[in-house]
């Protein structure tokens, strides 16, 4: 699926499943709990915190989907084209960083 398709289809399911949209607040505030699951569960199961029985059978894959569907949320309210704006972030890393991290002494 395509990031358009996507955009399209959760659009989709809002206006049908979900009814509206939340507000733009309300979708800031879920994707920032989406993220904290995130950071928890790697957190846990990359780093040196133990799982606590309630996140053992958390799914990662799970977790980042939640992320970005709230942040497809937040672009189709906002007007975003995800596509397009992926594209020019591309061109602008490309740019900026075109020797960036090649030089940088750390990443060797």
């Amino acid at each position: 699926m395509t990031i358009k398709e996507t955009q399209e289809r959760v659009d989709q399911w809002i206006k049908t499943t979900g009814v509206r949209y939340f507000s733009e607040l309300t979708n800031m505030a879920i994707l920032t709990e989406e993220v904290g699951e995130v950071a928890r569960l790697i957190s846990r199961k990359y780093g040196d915190q133990s799982f606590k029985e309630s996140d053992k059978n958390k799914d990662l894959g799970d977790e980042l989907a939640d992320v970005l569907w709230v942040l497809v949320c937040l672009a189709n309210q906002t007007g975003v084209d995800l596509t397009a704006a992926l594209e020019k972030n591309f061109e602008k890393k490309n740019i900026r960083d075109a020797t960036r991290h090649k030089d940088n002494e750390k990443l060797k």
